[in-house]
């Protein structure tokens, strides 16, 4: 009790107030580190309330995205976050080397998945299954999560591949927008809620390039195209024609400015899916054209008039019910529309054929008004149906790839989410059960098999108890009696049966089932199903007729007369059918009903995820009203209980989800023994030879047995090497356990051991790397050591060679030069016998030459002296031609230097016509002897025309040296 003194808090109040601040403070400081945990299991202690508070405060944070253990938490934001799905982030999750080092999100558990493939570890394909409450997000997940596949799957080479995968991803991706305004409705809990089941199958071929997909859906909520609950709407292509059709289309389809239809409810609701175009382009691209499109549009207006169609009551039950007087306009314009015939088409509605007897004769019984208004929406209901899986059909033959380009696939399964509404009838019963099926799946694989795999591995562990929905499927679809075959047998007995005894029936024999329960204050008939996400109660009005889904073999009878083109695709003549619809009395097939079809599609469905490895997004929606910013706990709070959460991150926290057999834990690991620094002195490593005969079936678990242990001795110390100096003092136990027949360890470890074995062959790589670089080394060093001889000796080689001929060809110039030295010699002696010098002062000028300068006289003297070292310089310059022969010519015999111009020499050729010294003289010529010197001193390889040829030319010009 607080207590006052003057005013003031005593002294103890005021320590109580202060360690409550503390604590808050201390509270508050938790809670806001509490965004930074990523992964559930981290939370400590692992409660719902500790759980609740981690994702609001991530929530809070803008992170809508927690691991826990094996499954991914997504919160819907309920705001566009285009930042958190561009194409940026998913290339940084597909290039990053650990994705799950980085923030949680889908693009990681993607990634994960396409690793998965690319590994080729049984089970090579992978499944997604995204599930969630409505509104919680399922459907744009898928789609972020096709958009992912779209862009890592696809990396071809070449250009017409890589035009060809884009072509195939465009297609895949606009099977999206397709699928929803067809399939997608509004309703009280989400804008956006698939009323449909679908498994998209992403096919990749040997690369891991995307090269189709296939589509299968489950369960279309056909009664929505003519039964919708108050705040909601039909399906998002009915406004969307209303809302996005041109002024010609809307007079083409009868659809005026303002028109009201009784199946179109709330079209003042303006919605993000009313995009009209978006649904043509898509549908453009998936290869239906234009006029396929107007088609399916005109039928789709059709059946909107066909909604109009009301009947009054007839007065006597012999006469059938006519048309209210607003309606005769509307069954013209749907007749139009349908292009079928008005008469038959009323008739069909107003009379019911029965055939009856042996001889099957035929009856017609007019039709009250509910009847008439039940045939009224099962027409509408049956054409829906038949175009939706026309549709499904079209998609597939444009995206499916063919079997043998395919060899993978990742599967994504988008399902309707746990329903409660307050009428539920068979559509939710069998939405549910579906939920049901696949929290089974999600227990069986994950939480029953993890533990009880524990138990046969004798590991010690102490179990987790988790809620089990077996009992719940007991209930529903158990043998011999259950809820599904209760409705089963009733419509099988084709008898009248009220809601009522319905209701008695189910009571009556499921009285011992825990999840069956009972609403005492309902006044409508009805019965309560205990689900793993809560109790919903199911309506039995309506119950039977909607699982027989009935179709009158008339009404198809009629659509079969149709002229449209479209609604011939979609009901052919077909005598096979004609004869399977009329069938005899006595050989009358039992009738295939709703539930029983949705049963075998769904079994289908688990046999394709039990072949694969499974990956769960838990999607939770933080408020039913679709704010943003807003956190209800007490909604997300049912949420996490109803799907398991909080068991799963406790098994997952205390788990080991890394199992690996003995043999392959060996094979992968064994390199860590490289690790010990000290070997027992017992163990040794065998050899390989020897290994092989150890490892056979009777020996193997005795030779295994210790090289595991060899392997986990290594575990300290890699934990060591792991540890920070702050963590080496803190003993803490390894994660490990070596069961019967496999290992257990934590992600964390298998890390650990990760790291060791890269270290190992890092280590063996450095080692084969550093022998390879000294072999190599030693290898270039001998060759180049070979080189050097070998250049050396053909050096050598070559050297002898060349000097061996420039030695011969030096003896044979030497030789032949002695030869014509001596052969001159002798010319000129012979030519040069007997003349003496005295005769050169003597030799007469011809008439009127005048006498010679003395520097001419001198010359003169000089040329007669020398000329036959000038002879022989002149031809032994091989090569020069022209004025540097005459250069050669003045320099040996010492000319003065001057203009050489001025020597102007006239040849006696020019002259007397001589061509050649060796010519026959014309005359007697005379030079200081009786006969010419030297008449072979004009030998020359390649005479000049108009360069001196020979030196005894010269002394024959002597008469032109005369007068210059």
């Amino acid at each position: 009790m607080a207590s006052q003194v003057n005013g003031h808090r005593s002294g103890s109040d005021a320590q109580g107030g202060k360690s409550l601040r503390e604590d808050l403070q201390e509270f508050l400081g938790g809670e806001a580190l509490l965004h930074e945990l990523d992964d559930l299991t981290k939370v400590n202690p692992v409660t719902l309330e500790t759980v609740l508070r981690c994702l609001q405060a991530r929530y809070a944070a803008d992170m809508f995205y927690t691991s826990a253990g094996c499954t991914l938490v997504a919160l819907n934001p309920f705001k566009p976050v285009p930042q958190l799905y561009s194409p940026a982030l998913m290339r940084e999750y597909h290039a990053a080397p650990q994705p799950q080092k980085l923030r949680p999100h889908i693009f990681a558990v993607g990634e994960q998945t396409y690793r998965n493939v690319q590994s080729l570890i049984e089970p090579v394909n992978q499944s997604i299954i995204v599930s969630g409450e409505s509104g919680a997000g399922k459907t744009w997940t898928s789609r972020c999560l096709m958009k992912f596949y779209a862009v890592v799957a696809a990396s071809p080479t070449s250009l017409e591949s890589h035009k060809i995968a884009e072509r195939i991803e465009q297609r895949i991706l606009n099977s999206n927008p397709v699928m929803e305004a067809f399939g997608n409705a509004c309703t009280l809990r989400n804008n956006n809620s698939s009323r449909f089941g679908k498994f998209i199958q992403l096919q990749l071929n040997s690369a891991q390039q995307m090269t189709g997909a296939a589509v299968q859906t489950y369960l279309l909520e056909k009664t929505r195209v003519t039964c919708q609950a108050s705040s909601e709407r039909n399906f998002h292509i009915f406004y969307q024609i209303c809302k996005g059709a041109s002024v010609d289309e809307r007079l083409q389809w009868h659809l005026p400015e303002g028109a009201s239809f009784s199946w179109l409810p709330n079209p003042e609701r303006t919605l993000e899916e009313d995009c009209f175009q978006v649904t043509r382009e898509a549908m453009l691209h998936l290869g239906i054209d234009i006029p396929t499109q107007n088609n399916i549009f005109q039928v789709l207006a059709g059946l909107l008039h066909l909604g109009n169609i009301w009947f009054a009551d007839s007065k006597d039950e012999a006469q059938s019910c006519q048309l209210m007087d607003d309606a005769k306009c509307s069954i013209r314009t749907s007749a139009s529309l349908l292009q079928l015939p008005e008469d038959p088409l009323l008739e069909t509605l107003q009379i019911r054929t029965i055939r009856a007897g042996r001889q099957q004769q035929v009856f017609q019984k007019p039709c009250s008004r509910a009847e008439c208004d039940t045939r009224r929406d099962c027409l509408a209901k049956l054409v829906y149906a038949r175009l939706f899986d026309w549709l499904v059909s079209v998609i597939n033959s444009s995206i499916c790839a063919d079997p043998d380009s395919w060899t993978t696939f990742i599967g994504l399964l988008d399902v309707y989410g746990f329903e409660s509404f307050p009428n539920n009838s068979l559509e939710q019963l069998c939405i549910n059960y579906a939920n049901e099926k696949l929290q089974q799946h999600f227990v069986a694989h994950y939480l029953r098999a993890q533990q009880e795999e524990y138990a046969v591995e004798g590991l010690d562990w102490s179990f987790v108890n988790y809620q089990d929905n077996q009992a719940c499927l007991d209930l529903i679809e158990g043998s011999p009696i259950s809820i599904c075959s209760l409705i089963n047998e009733e419509c099988r007995l084709n008898r009248p049966s009220s809601a009522a005894q319905l209701q008695t029936r189910i009571e009556s024999a499921l009285a011992g089932s825990p999840c069956l329960g009972h609403n005492k204050l309902s006044r409508e008939p009805s019965f309560i199903v205990v689900h793993y996400a809560g109790p919903v109660q199911y309506h039995t009005a309506g119950l039977v007729e909607k699982n027989k889904d009935p179709v009158p073999p008339e009404l198809t009878r009629l659509l079969q007369q149709s002229q449209d083109p479209l609604l011939k695709v979609l009901f052919p003549m077909d005598p096979e059918e004609k004869s399977q619809e009329e069938p005899s009395g006595q050989s009358r097939a039992p009738v295939l009903t709703v539930v029983s079809k949705f049963k075998a599609s769904l079994e289908q469905l688990l046999q394709v995820l039990h072949s694969t490895t499974p990956h769960y997004i838990r999607c939770i929606k933080p408020n039913s009203q679709g704010q943003a910013h807003t956190f209800l706990q007490e909604e997300v709070l049912s949420q996490l209980e109803a799907c398991g959460l909080v068991e799963t991150i406790h098994i997952s926290a205390a788990g080991f989800p890394i199992r690996i057999p003995h043999q392959n834990f060996v094979e992968r690991y064994e390199l860590l023994r490289r690790l010990c620094t000290r070997t027992s002195p017992g163990s040794h490593s065998p050899s390989p030879d020897e290994r092989h005969s150890e490892w056979s079936p009777h020996t193997k678990g005795a030779t295994l047995q210790p090289l595991l242990q060899d392997i986990l001795h290594t575990l300290p110390a890699l934990t060591q090497a792991a540890a920070t100096p702050g963590d080496a003092a803190e003993a803490t136990p390894i994660p490990v356990h070596c069961g019967r027949t496999k290992v257990f360890m934590t992600d964390s470890m298998l890390e650990l051991l990760e790291c060791g074995r890269a270290q190992v062959l890092e280590q063996c790589a450095c080692c084969i790397q550093g022998s390879w670089r000294r072999h190599r080394h030693r290898k270039q060093e001998r060759q180049r050591q070979a080189a050097t001889l070998i250049q050396a000796a053909i050096r050598s080689w070559l050297a002898r060679k060349h000097i061996q001929r420039m030695h011969a060809a030096a003896t044979a110039i030497k030789r032949t030069w002695q030869k014509w030295r001596i052969r001159m010699a002798f010319l000129a002696s012979k030519e040069l016998d007997g003349v003496q010098e005295k005769h050169v002062s003597q030799v007469p000028l011809p008439l009127g030459s005048l006498l010679l300068p003395q520097a001419q006289t001198s010359l003169l003297e000089a040329i007669i002296r020398l000329w036959p070292l000038g002879l022989v310089l002149a031809n032994a310059a091989v090569g020069v031609r022209g004025f540097q022969r005459k250069l050669v010519v003045w320099a040996c015999l010492q000319l003065p230097m001057g203009n050489p111009s001025s020597y102007a020499v006239q040849t006696a050729q020019e002259q007397a016509g001589v061509t050649s010294i060796r010519a026959l003289p014309q005359g007697s010529i005379k030079f200081h002897c009786r006969k010419s010197p030297l008449p072979y001193a004009d030998i020359c390889p390649e005479p000049s025309l108009h360069s001196v040829t020979g030196f005894n030319q010269i002394l024959l010009e002597r008469h032109s040296l005369g007068h210059m």
